[in-house]
């Protein structure tokens, strides 16, 4: 089978469910399942569903309303006429929100957050599913709760490997069309799960080994992978292939290609990804696979915006030993700081951290009492792939650049 993920930007209107259908009239529907995300911001604006019936339950019903008016605008564009059934499979799952909302009894913001956001996916599966069928293209719609079993550590779960394996092979045939959701699965107790950041993707990989498919493809609004983000640099181009290897690196410094977690699956049972684009789906986008080396052979450049540089020492010039460097990482952990490059020399030691949860303060308050302490805020992190001089020029120029590490492959740039 075919394993095919449609992200929330290639159905965020009825125009995009319709190019959608037009995609899969090019490329082919048999023997192909779907992996569809929340459509457009959906889960967003879910997730402020969720906050105010913890902070304000006098919001949810507002948050709530504007939920159920983006998608019925939807499904009024897709199905003029008002008798079609989507319209009353729809209004069930929005009466399934608000009864879960009215009867709920945990106060766990991280169960209550899967048991609502995932709602998101189940209503842009089943529109699309309807309007498929519609359409002339018969689809066979899955919950994907009853096949990805998860333990119950919700908004960050781990796949019960055995248990997906043996559902997805006793209840899948192949030869047909699927439809189901992405970042969903379900507890032994049959509650929903989230699988985390990237869970869509992660869906995909997750049946594509269990299936044994033939391929993943993940279809975006970019014409596939790209050897740096267009938001922060001109002239970008396409990398045609990388591998698995390569995919993982980049995402590792910070690239958003494809999550780790999503690979790994795949590489496991050399099952290639493609990422293409849905607006032209007849373009070769980029293959990741197994072994294959970086075509075109030229430089990726990865930017992390506003992170902070630390500069320690010793007060009195001693060695900063093993000691002294497993209390920074402790430290380091404890104020929930994410470390995106280090260091260090005999008496120094030099990180460059996040700050995302605005720590910084009561960490510097720590260091200060222990070291010497230099710190930078608001310093971009330059990571290049495969670096040429004129690469490293290229970003060195009109800018200080405060810290340097380079290795074999890699070159990454603290400047301000």
């Amino acid at each position: 089978m075919r394993i095919y993920k449609f992200g929330g930007a290639s159905v965020k209107d009825a125009d995009g469910v319709r190019n959608l259908l037009a995609v899969l009239n090019e490329t082919g529907h048999d023997n192909t399942f779907l992996v569809i995300s929340a459509m457009g911001k959906t889960t967003n604006a879910m997730e402020a569903v969720v906050d105010g019936y913890f902070q304000d339950k006098s919001l949810v019903k507002g948050a709530l309303q504007e939920v159920r008016e983006f998608h019925h605008q939807i499904l009024k564009e897709l199905f003029p006429q008002k008798e079609h059934p989507v319209y009353g499979e729809v209004k069930g799952l929005f009466e399934e929100i608000s009864g879960f909302l009215a009867w709920n009894k945990s106060p766990k913001y991280n169960f209550v957050y899967d048991q609502v956001v995932s709602y998101g996916e189940l209503l842009s599966s089943t529109i699309v599913n309807a309007f498929l069928n519609l359409s002339g293209i018969p689809s066979e719609f899955l919950d994907v709760r009853n096949y990805i079993k998860t333990d119950s550590n919700y908004r960050d779960v781990k796949v019960n490997w055995e248990r997906t394996q043996e559902r997805i092979g006793k209840g899948i045939k192949k030869g047909r069309l699927y439809i189901t959701q992405g970042f969903l699965g379900s507890d032994d107790n049959n509650f929903t799960t989230t699988l985390g950041r990237e869970g869509s993707d992660y869906t995909a990989a997750i049946l594509a080994y269990c299936l044994n498919a033939e391929s993943v493809t993940i279809w975006k609004d970019v014409p596939g992978v790209l050897n740096a983000d267009p938001r922060y640099f001109e002239e970008t181009r396409l990398l045609n292939q990388i591998s698995y290897r390569e995919a993982i690196e980049l995402a590792f410094y910070g690239a958003s290609v494809i999550h780790p977690k999503t690979l790994q699956p795949l590489q496991r049972k050399e099952i290639p990804l493609q990422v293409k684009s849905f607006l032209n789906p007849g373009n070769t986008g980029t293959t990741v696979g197994k072994g294959v080396k970086i075509a075109p052979e030229i430089p990726c450049f990865i930017v992390k915006k506003n992170q902070v540089l630390m500069k320690l020492s010793s007060l009195d010039f001693s060695f900063i030993v093993e000691d002294s460097i497993g209390d920074l990482f402790k430290l380091l952990h404890d104020h929930k700081m994410k470390v995106d490059l280090i260091q260090n020399s005999a008496i120094s030691f030099s990180v460059c951290i996040d700050n995302t949860l605005g720590r910084l303060e009561d960490l510097l308050d720590v260091l200060k009492g222990k070291f010497k302490v230099v710190h930078y805020e608001g310093v971009s992190l330059y990571t290049i792939r495969h670096f040429n001089a004129e690469a490293i020029e290229s970003l060195q120029n009109g800018k200080e650049v405060l810290l340097e590490q380079r290795g074999k492959e890699t070159v990454q740039l603290v400047v301000r």
